[in-house]
């Protein structure tokens, strides 16, 4: 009896490893290995996660660059919502964000701050991005590079996906930290750097972007990062941004982060609509999107969380008209507003999909972002090798 429990337990631990290890699928001699080695303490992954450090030069010559960050966010998140992995299941995503080439960053430091560590609040990427503003200054790629590799907590999972893309337009050697002694770092944690030249495809070749990405099997990408974007306006627009404000009211706040997160929420909502209808139309399609979760301060989404229990929350972190109710009645509440939820947001991906293939009609030319181009097409192919594939 003893003998057998202990193949069964062997058996249900291979089958955890090899559900959780990624998208890649395990050779069965893999698996061998990995039951010898079931004594051992492993990392499992409760979920397929891809880390995305974006790393932006922000001199002076770097406001086309920002701008289109901020428009192109919702483009990328719009798109990365669709991944799924070989056996189906969906990835969540992690941005952090850098800058560097601006004068108002310490000089000890090398011109360089991580804005935001990995982050999956898409309200908190928003914000920051739009929080960049540039300034002339000093531009060293490798140094950013190298900081990037050792602040963040890059995954050790080797079937997750991990990427860099870092923008620019000085040489890329600048500085007196080695950029190749950077990249085989990368290498060492398998971080595939990804650079992206603002300016002539040639020049950035010999300035060395093409082989600051070569050397992990990145992508070399060269963008108009002056490009004026051009939305298609299209007769959906109007009837998604009012949903969206309808959406806005399925949200409940809980906790010290609840007021001021439905503030931010409604922030970004304003900086989208405030660079165009169209990229606050992108928004709001991104928050009808599985990736816009606010489990930390809003019912409806931690609801929705197994280890999440109601009874936990304390009375005075409610908002205040739910206060005086009963479990019961808030649960009744929550799940009330989740079906709100639900049905907006099934209502947006509706029209949505009649916005785009509105689009696809009436568009004559490529209007989409350089940087939205550049990104899209480099994860798509990295992914790949990830067993991932697009709907």
């Amino acid at each position: 009896m003893k003998t057998l429990r202990k193949i069964t337990t062997s058996g249900l631990l291979l089958f955890a490893i090899t559900t959780v290890l990624g998208c890649v699928d395990e050779p069965k001699q893999k698996q061998i290995e990995l039951i010898a080695y079931a004594h051992s303490p492993l990392e499992i992954k409760k979920d397929n996660i891809v880390q995305i450090a974006l790393l932006l030069d922000t001199s002076n010559s770097m406001d086309g660059l920002i701008n289109q960050a901020k428009s192109q966010l919702w483009d990328i998140v719009n798109e990365f919502s669709l991944a799924k992995c070989g056996n189906d299941a969906r990835p969540n995503l992690q941005i952090a964000l850098y800058q560097y080439g601006n004068d108002n960053l310490s000089a000890e430091e090398g011109y360089i701050q991580q804005v935001l560590a990995f982050s999956s609040d898409l309200d908190e990427i928003s914000e920051k991005l739009f929080s960049l503003t540039t300034n002339g200054g000093e531009e060293y790629c490798g140094k950013v590079l190298q900081t990037s590799l050792h602040q963040l907590p890059w995954n050790k999972n080797p079937d997750l996906l991990r990427m860099i893309f870092i923008a620019g337009n000085e040489p890329f050697d600048q500085g007196q930290y080695n950029y190749r002694t950077a990249l085989t770092n990368a290498n060492e944690k398998d971080v595939v750097v990804n650079t992206i030249f603002c300016g002539n495809y040639e020049l950035g070749i010999n300035t060395n972007w093409k082989e600051g990405a070569s050397l992990t099997g990145g992508e070399y990408m060269a963008i108009d990062h002056n490009k004026k974007v051009t939305h298609i306006s299209t007769p959906y627009d109007e009837i998604i941004i009012k949903l969206n404000s309808k959406l806005n009211t399925t949200y409940i706040s809980y906790g010290s982060l609840g007021k001021s997160k439905i503030i931010a929420q409604e922030v970004q909502d304003s900086n989208a609509l405030a660079m165009q209808e169209a990229v606050a139309v992108k928004r709001a399609v991104s928050k009808s999107s599985r990736l816009y979760n606010n489990k930390k301060w809003d019912l409806v989404d931690a609801y929705d969380d197994a280890e999440f229990e109601i009874s936990s929350v304390e009375k005075d972190e409610l908002p205040e008209e739910l206060q005086g109710k009963s479990e019961n009645e808030i649960k009744l509440y929550v799940e009330s507003k989740k079906n709100e939820r639900e049905e907006i947001q099934n209502k947006i991906k509706e029209y949505n999909s009649k916005r785009l293939a509105y689009i696809a009609e009436n568009q004559k030319s490529n209007n989409s972002g350089e940087l939205e181009n550049a990104m899209v097409q480099a994860i798509k192919k990295q992914a790949a090798s990830k067993n991932f594939s697009w709907d």
